[in-house]
């Protein structure tokens, strides 16, 4: 080859990486974001007040996506009510978003039932296989990924163990959660640790969005503490029973730290903020051309501990120094 023919060459290719840089950057993504809970007036702004939705737009930042630059973030929020992620999912396919991410199984399974076309990415979910969301963790064909909040129902044993490790001696504790959480692997070994400890575990049995019944029981049982079955019904309801354990002066554990930040005593569980900063890889692989269908499930990989000091001061509950030590964040 000529010198002059190689250097033109070599100048050409030199380009290439500005080229395919200049066209990335020319593209304007889509992505709608769905929550089951909350308000979208807590999801909106360059840095939102709802931390997994802040952990996710940061999560986007920290891979080149910035709104206003090659982002549209539609961010949308059924305000804990399942009839409406039908038709949010929907108007998000309207807009041809590049990928709906969702933040919960309902509305993982309200995306799947609308688009099996877009790809949808779930940020967390309980049991997508089980549920009949995606084939397999490894494989999960069609057009849905994500990650899951489930590891096995062993961590709810262990929720209430450190529940007996904050109040020695308890005995009366009160499950507040459907017939279908008591029932749940996750329910069963939340009661096989109940004998185990000494402790008689009984069902404060609610349906969905209805307390009354189950808070009514919980006083007349005359309960010591309240464990609180995880899952989004009792998260988007989760400032009725942090009131309701505050008004009765009961402890209370959860899997989520958000109860815990409006006056829960502790939680112990997945972060789901950890969750939608990964999520937000899954939605750059996807935008790069990965497929759905070949990006295997992930689980969970930070699990926190976090204590209300505030509240056990309140509850007159002194907190074991070894608890303390293996806080990850305690509310003062």
């Amino acid at each position: 080859m000529r010198r002059r023919d190689f250097i033109t060459l070599l100048g050409g290719a030199a380009t290439w990486p500005l080229a395919a840089h200049a066209q990335q950057a020319g593209k304007v993504y889509r992505v709608g974001l769905v929550f089951f809970a909350g308000t979208v007036s807590m999801l909106n702004g360059p840095e939102p007040v709802h931390a997994p939705a802040r952990a996710f737009v940061q999560g986007l930042r920290a891979l080149g996506y910035v709104e206003g630059q090659n982002l549209i973030l539609e961010r949308r929020a059924a305000e804990g009510r399942i009839e409406r992620l039908g038709d949010i999912v929907a108007d998000l396919v309207r807009l041809q978003v590049d990928v709906i991410v969702t933040v919960s199984t309902p509305t993982a399974q309200a995306a799947k039932a609308v688009t099996s076309t877009v790809p949808i990415v779930m940020a967390t979910s309980a049991d997508p296989v089980g549920d009949g969301i995606v084939q397999s963790l490894a494989r999960p064909g069609g057009n849905i990924t994500g990650l899951s909040l489930a590891i096995g129902p062993e961590i709810e044993a262990k929720r209430l163990e450190l529940l007996g490790e904050m109040l020695p001696g308890v005995s009366r504790v009160a499950f507040l959660g459907s017939k279908e959480d008591w029932e749940s692997p996750s329910g069963k070994s939340v009661r096989t640790a109940a004998l185990a400890l000494g402790m008689t575990l009984m069902l404060a049995e609610h349906t969905p969005n209805q307390y009354t019944d189950a808070f009514t029981l919980i006083g007349r049982a005359r309960s010591e503490a309240l464990f609180v079955a995880w899952g989004p019904t009792s998260f988007v309801n989760r400032g009725l029973i942090v009131e309701f354990a505050t008004r009765e002066r009961l402890p209370s554990t959860f899997f989520f730290r958000e109860p815990v930040e409006l006056g829960g005593l502790m939680s112990y569980g997945v972060s789901p903020a950890d969750n939608l900063r990964r999520a937000a890889g899954y939605v750059d692989k996807i935008l790069k051309g990965a497929k759905p269908a070949d990006l295997p499930i992930e689980q969970p990989t930070k699990f926190e501990l976090v204590i209300n000091l505030k509240t056990a001061k309140v509850l007159g509950v002194p907190v074991p120094n070894t608890l303390l030590a293996q806080a990850d964040d305690v509310i003062e």
